[in-house]
């Protein structure tokens, strides 16, 4: 008879993962995949005060209309919102300063490439915390969308959600 428990027990440690309580979405820019060609993705730390991270944790940050950019050997987050926390009125935080981004020099020569050589845009895609309760930055580097490829882009949504309509009903039906 074959045993299941070594399977049972794997799958249980890969939920309990998945539902860590560390792990949660900060703050997300929707309008990032709307207006921009993401070519490829990459994660980043980021350099925070202790009154940002608790404020984080209270959930209040605002990420779209934030880019990141290479500077002097080094990736800046810039015009990222981060609320004041109120608790920490005296040592506290300026909302809008410019935040250090962590990337490796592998990655960080890749990205100095793609947007100087290759003018390409560097846009925050979700700001959250990973399993270790660290803030992390999903980045996409990403080429502009012209006003066609917009609508393009809308009206294929569109579709789609007619499509997935007519299907329900041919379900019912």
């Amino acid at each position: 008879m074959l045993d299941l428990r070594p399977a049972l027990a794997y799958l249980s440690a890969i939920m309990a993962v998945k539902s860590d309580p560390n792990s949660k979405l900060i703050a997300e820019n929707r309008r990032a995949r709307f207006d921009y060609h993401i070519e490829w993705d990459l994660e980043a730390g980021i350099m925070l005060l202790g009154s940002e991270v608790k404020s984080l944790r209270q959930g209040g940050a605002n990420i779209a209309e934030s880019y990141a950019s290479v500077e002097g050997g080094e990736l800046w987050l810039i015009n990222g919102y981060i609320a004041p926390y109120l608790q920490a009125r005296t040592w506290g935080h300026e909302e809008r300063r410019r935040r250090k981004l962590l990337v490796s020099r592998k990655e960080l020569s890749r990205l100095w490439n793609a947007t100087a050589r290759e003018g390409m845009t560097i846009v925050p895609i979700r700001m959250y915390f990973n399993d270790r309760g660290m803030v992390k930055l999903k980045l996409g580097v990403a080429k502009g969308k012209k006003l066609a490829d917009k609508r393009e882009t809308s009206a294929k949504r569109d579709w789609d959600r007619q499509k997935a309509r007519l299907l329900k009903q041919g379900a019912r039906g």
